[in-house]
């Protein structure tokens, strides 16, 4: 059994996630104490338990702890079981953070599966759906791994009700990755959307982002969503296609918060990426670690920062997988000689 201390380095809820997946892939028992020790608001939520649960389905695990607020938790899992599942968070707890839970484990399923998960799908502090589905799901075709994405209905912060759909093939293994250079910028797809609110916003919010990254010299795509959804939300996405990879820069709107400011907030991000040498942006270097120590052969990135997030992550792999990285907070560079698991 691996024990994890859920209050190592930033102490959230990537260690428990990423120490579930890892269990789920590895077939080893699993026990964290003080989960999201450093949190607020410290213990399980409903996003972490729809992911235990998940977990525990999808592998016939045996459980112990699993309830919102708890600090500590055992899984013992099985075996890996493809098929089709449904999972519903009930709040607007973030269905991006239950999907990257499950899509690894899922990939080493025997046949294809399918997931649909409902809450949050444009939410604080985690990944939205039009980055899972633009930017990360291609890196991992990259890898030999095909996920396709599809959103039912959006779900905002507090209302949720969100749903989102994830066909999962089974991959016979995981190719190394590359991502050291990301070339010239030559495309960029600008979308802005609201729920239950003006479509105006979205158009303030597209015309301040055009404003912002004139200079740049692209005419970028655009797409205007009024989407389907039980609650109101504003959101604006930058999606960066480079020669050699790809990044996404979000921002949501929220009470008090100008359209302005919402596009000021994604083109910053972006901005400060191109100000860099990453090849990655810090979000994406956060989800690749997991998939590059599971990979056959030597995986590098250049992620645009190396973060507290990033290392704690890279801190939990360890405990699992016979692999050591090689971080380097000057250049951004991150390596690991995977282990190949097939």
């Amino acid at each position: 059994m691996v024990t994890i201390d859920g209050r190592h380095g930033e102490g959230g809820g990537q260690i428990l996630r990423t120490a579930l997946t890892l269990s789920a892939i590895l077939g080893i028992p699993l026990r964290v104490h003080h989960i999201r020790g450093n949190r607020e608001k410290p213990g399980l939520r409903p996003q972490h338990l729809t992911a235990v649960n998940a977990l525990a389905r999808i592998t016939g695990a045996r459980v112990e702890g699993a309830r919102v607020n708890s600090s500590e938790l055992t899984l013992v899992p099985g075996k890996i079981e493809a098929g089709t599942y449904s999972f519903e968070i009930g709040t607007a707890g973030s269905t991006g953070l239950a999907l990257q839970t499950v899509i690894p484990v899922l990939l080493y399923g025997k046949t294809p599966s399918q997931v649909e998960i409902s809450g949050g799908t444009h939410v604080p502090w985690s990944p939205p759906f039009h980055y899972l589905q633009s930017i990360f799901a291609p890196v991992l075709e990259n890898m030999g791994a095909t996920v396709s994405l599809e959103i039912k209905q959006w779900g905002w912060y507090p209302r949720g009700g969100g749903r989102v759909r994830a066909i999962i093939e089974n991959a016979r293994g995981l190719g190394a990755l590359h991502l050291s250079n990301r070339g010239e910028l030559v495309n960029l797809h600008l979308l802005s959307a609201v729920s239950n609110l003006p479509l105006s916003i979205a158009e303030r919010q597209r015309d301040q982002a055009l404003k912002r990254i004139e200079h740049l010299g692209l005419g970028p795509s655009i797409s205007m969503v009024d989407a389907h959804s039980p609650g109101q939300g504003t959101f604006i996405f930058l999606a960066a296609e480079f020669e050699g990879t790809k990044g996404g820069f979000t921002s949501l709107g929220r009470r008090g918060k100008s359209a302005e400011a919402v596009a000021d907030e994604a083109c910053d991000k972006l901005l400060r990426f191109l100000d860099g040498n990453g090849a990655v942006d810090r979000h994406l270097a956060d989800q690749l670690v997991l998939y590059m120590a599971l990979a056959k052969g030597r995986s590098t990135i250049v992620a645009e920062t190396i973060t507290e997030h990033l290392l704690t992550n890279i801190w939990v792999i360890e405990q699992f997988a016979p692999v050591g990285f090689d971080a380097d907070q000057k250049t951004g560079t991150v390596a690991v000689n995977g282990i190949g698991l097939e």
